[in-house]
């Protein structure tokens, strides 16, 4: 299609003519020849223009910039037609172009990026959003403004957030609208959401086109509606919807950026257009409060003074960009003349070989540098007016993040921001800090909805479109207190039919259906004729169970005091007992009398104490810390199992017992005895493709009296061992039948519903809103008993309860106990490290000496340990006692005679000098 386009164009352009000259410039030029081409007169357009200029201007006022070449851009007004869109890209091709600025929109923007691609100038697009401009399959496109992935991505967390799950998308049918709506789809998608209906606008519609399309939308379920469009003609849609009433209370828009491109262009607008659009949601594309963005927006009404005779022109985002776009080209030129790149044109060959007739083909040539300057472009890193410009590996701008803004009154609230960084929050994005993406996180401010209300909108409403939810309902032959179909006056009842009626009459809204039967009233329906179209609302917990013949009796077993406790807890039970009672007597040996003795009293000791526990009648008292510790420990864990015991076994002599060959499905498959199932049902499927039951062993039943015939007959008079089915129908059956019972556990669980069919494609689907209402409608009637009065109206009490008969009690066993044995088992551990880390420390204390005269032999000072431990703490710390007063006494004799010898040293001196002095003398 793009080539015929091409085609067509040449036949137009035939008298553009150009002698294909290169232009070869080795040095800096003085100047260089940029094109730009978009509608001038458009809401973007009008604020691009003079942001364009601005900057043109800005750039050549700074020679640091290009180095003293001048920027020369040539714009062309496109005139909101794509056609001559193309065409003055087309004119820029002959004048030595090294690159385009636009175009505004994405039709123009396919077909021109393929002319691109073949010359090599690169497409600088400050204003086209469409995604499917790839860089894959148009390198030379460059978009330098967001892309609509990310919008999208914000409308679908908008959506997700609030809890929405099905939205209308209402859009532009041209490329823009069609891929922007694509890639809604996509995102919504990630969040389990999707877009129910598409409705697609014509290019330019009128108030007719818009009309008939919003009736349609009126008529669908859905009340979220997200309106992709563009900035002229957008607003119309909104006065149209209130119009229609669809501006009120329950519904909720959502308008993509281009309604904050009107706002921010022609603000204040008329109070008439903001009247229809109050409680709109809508997006901006966000640009970081700077320094150079205040200044730029300080000089916008100098700029902009003269250029509208309707007002004051404000600036857009996409003014912001546009402004950016040309710095951005200015870096890369600059960068492209840095690393010796010059500007040169040649010859297409291809283009030459076309030469033939009046097309001059021939006069396009191809930039030589073209690819340089785009690698240049793409490597740009600064900082312009709307923040850090610098591409992704995947050609987008870096930090793509958008305001949500709430149209209230004459004006517009900011309620938060999305980016891809941090998602929906109050704050702006800070890209200094780490993410935190979890959706407990992420918050927005409170919101005005369409109707001037604050409440969330339920999203949808049941769709107004005359016709009636039909159900079918099976025609019962058995158990007809579920569902009952009189023949007659084509009227339904039953339990079933109660709930439904209740849980529709508690919706917010109407609901209208007809009952239509199901079945030949013969049999009942079988569960493969419903399966693909029945869905439930949940009202019954219920699986299938085991029922089978029971006979009453008193437990007279004379081992039947054994039966509280299955063998593995009679066995731990045990253990633990002797346990405790040896881990006491470690810990009370060298402290407490009654724990001592010779080695046959202390062992009658130790069993004595450790199961006198079980009746709390131990003689012995504990005077140790660790000991009390421990036996208070066990004390409790024994209170806990003789408390179960007592009850157990209580039970087991005083009550009736029900007692059955079959003790649930596992002994019932490995009888292989008949196994009886209600027809219709899917228990027949489940035991053949699940459980592998032979078809041969499975008998239908009908009638409840069928199932109590075959039960009491049993497998050797023709009957059945027991009958598997849903829990419900059980319950009914044996309210009046005590022979018999449900034995084992309830298995294959799930939600019981409402045994009804849908018919229509729109009702109860699996992820329908209605289903969810009626869920909660049910839960509801739960809550509030009328399930219960309900319940006893159809479905009587069991007769059977006053007998006081029960199934076998099963066994106590060792995983309720567990927990208490770890306990007491971790305690006696510790207090055994505590002891014998005390006792080596009393050791080392008190028999050092013993241990040193024993020598080095292991085996000697291991005895020495033990008799150590078996020895009474008093005995080691009086025998210690006086070993040390010993040392003390021996101390004080060697001093004594050391001071005696000292003394009688000094007399036997004195006398010696006294001696030799009365020598002298004589």
């Amino acid at each position: 299609m793009n080539i015929v386009w091409l085609l067509v164009l040449m036949v137009f352009y035939n008298g553009v003519a150009s002698n294909g000259v290169s232009t070869n410039v080795s040095t800096r030029p003085e100047f260089v020849n940029v094109g730009a081409v978009f509608s001038f007169n458009s809401i973007v357009g009008k604020v691009a223009k003079v942001a364009i200029e601005a900057a043109i201007e800005d750039v050549n006022s700074d020679p640091a910039v290009l180095g003293g070449t001048k920027m020369i851009v040539q714009m062309q007004d496109s005139n909101y037609s794509g056609f001559l869109g193309i065409v003055e890209a087309l004119r820029f091709m002959e004048k030595d172009t090294v690159a385009i600025i636009g175009p505004q929109n994405a039709v123009t923007a396919h077909i021109i990026s393929h002319i691109a691609n073949e010359l090599q100038v690169p497409l600088l697009s400050f204003s086209v959003t469409d995604p499917t401009l790839s860089s894959l399959q148009f390198p030379f496109f460059v978009r330098t403004t967001q892309n609509d992935l990310h919008q999208m991505a914000a409308v679908a967390a908008m959506i997700d957030h609030y809890g929405w799950k099905e939205v209308i998308a209402l859009y532009v049918d041209d490329d823009y609208g069609r891929n922007g709506i694509a890639a809604l789809g996509d995102m919504l998608a990630e969040r389990r959401c999707k877009i129910s209906y598409k409705a697609p606008l014509v290019l330019d519609p009128n108030q007719s086109n818009i009309t008939d399309l919003l009736v349609k939308v009126a008529l669908t379920e859905s009340r979220i509606i997200v309106l992709h469009a563009y900035a002229g003609w957008g607003p119309q849609v909104f006065t149209v919807a209130k119009y229609l009433g669809m501006m009120g209370t329950g519904y909720v828009w959502i308008a993509t950026h281009w309604l904050t491109t009107q706002i921010d262009t022609n603000s204040p607008l008329p109070s008439s257009m903001m009247d229809d659009m109050q409680g709109v949601l809508t997006l901006r594309m966000y640009t970081p409060e700077t320094e150079l963005k205040r200044k730029f927006v300080s000089r916008w009404s100098n700029l902009t003074s003269g250029q509208t005779s309707k007002g004051k022109l404000g600036l857009n985002a996409y003014g912001l960009y546009a402004y950016d776009t040309v710095w951005l080209l200015a870096h890369a030129i600059n960068a492209f003349f840095d690393q010796g790149g010059n500007i040169s044109f040649s010859n297409d060959s291809r283009l030459t070989q076309l030469r033939r007739g009046d097309l001059n083909l021939d006069a396009m040539s191809i930039f030589n540098g073209g690819n340089l300057l785009l690698r240049n472009i793409l490597q740009v890193n600064m900082t312009g007016i709307t923040g850090p410009v610098k591409f992704t590996p995947d050609r987008n701008l870096i930090h793509p993040a958008f305001e949500i803004i709430n149209v209230i009154g004459t004006g517009i609230r900011k309620i938060g921001y999305w980016s891809n960084y941090s998602g929906l929050s109050v704050v702006p994005p800070e890209y200094t800090k780490p993410p935190n993406r979890s959706s407990s996180n992420e918050s927005l401010y409170g919101v005005i909805w369409p109707g001037q209300t604050t409440q969330k909108p339920r999203g949808w409403v049941f769709p107004n479109n005359g016709r009636h939810l039909k159900i079918g309902v099976p025609k019962r032959v058995s158990f007809r207190e579920f569902v009952s179909y009189a023949e007659g006056n084509d009227m339904f009842t039953g339990y079933c039919i109660d709930v439904f009626t209740a849980a529709l009459n508690m919706l917010p809204y109407a609901v209208p259906y007809k009952l239509i039967p199901f079945g030949d009233g013969v049999k009942n329906p079988t569960s493969t004729e419903l399966v693909h179209k029945i869905q439930t609302g949940p009202f019954i917990e219920s699986g299938l169970v085991v029922v089978a013949p029971v006979r009453t009796t008193l437990n007279s077993n004379p081992w039947a005091f054994l039966r509280p406790f299955n063998p593995t807890m009679w066995g731990v039970t045990a253990a633990f007992f002797l346990i405790v009672g040896t881990v006491v007597w470690i810990l009370e040996h060298r402290l407490n009398d009654d724990f001592r003795g010779p080695p046959k009293k202390q062992i009658v000791t130790i069993l004595w104490f450790s199961f006198s526990t079980w009746f709390f009648a131990h003689r012995e008292n504990t005077v140790s810390t660790l000991g009390r510790l421990v036996l208070i420990i066990w004390l409790f864990v024994v209170l806990i199992i003789n408390s179960s015991y007592t009850a157990s076994l209580t039970s087991i002599l005083t009550v009736q017992q029900l007692s059955s060959s079959i003790k649930g499905l596992d002994t019932l498959l490995a009888s292989n005895d008949p196994i009886g199932y209600q027809q219709g049902s899917f228990a027949r499927g489940y035991l053949t493709g699940e459980l592998n039951v032979d078809e041969s062993g499975l008998v239908p039943l009908i009638m409840p009296d069928d199932y109590a015939k075959a039960l009491k007959d049993g497998p050797q008079r023709g009957g059945v061992a027991a009958v598997i089915d849903e829990h419900a129908f059980i319950e009914l059956f044996l309210s009046s039948r005590c022979d018999f019972s449900i034995v084992g556990q309830e298995f294959t669980k799930t939600a019981w519903g409402i045994f009804v069919m849908f018919i229509s494609n729109q009702a109860f689907a699996r992820d329908s809103p209605l289903s969810v209402d009626m869920s909660t409608a049910i839960l509801k009637l739960s809550e509030n008993g009328d399930m219960q009065r309900i319940h006893d109206k159809w479905l009587i009490s069991s007769s059977c309860a006053s007998q006081g008969a029960k199934l076998q009690v099963d066994r106590l066993q060792l995983k309720s106990f567990w927990g208490l044995f770890v306990l007491c088992g971790s305690a006696c551990f510790l207090a055994l490290i505590i002891y014998f880390i005390n006792m080596l420390h009393q050791f080392s204390k008190h028999y050092t000496e013993e241990v040193i005269s024993a020598g080095s032999s292991t085996s000697a000072r291991l005895q020495t340990f033990i008799s150590f431990v078996d020895e009474k703490e008093e005995e080691v710390k009086s025998r210690s006692k006086r070993r040390q007063m010993e040392r003390m006494s021996n101390r004080s004799a060697s001093e004594d005679e050391s001071m005696y010898n000292s003394k009688r040293r000094h007399i036997d001196q004195s006398s010696s000098r006294m001696s030799l002095d009365n020598g002298n003398n004589a």
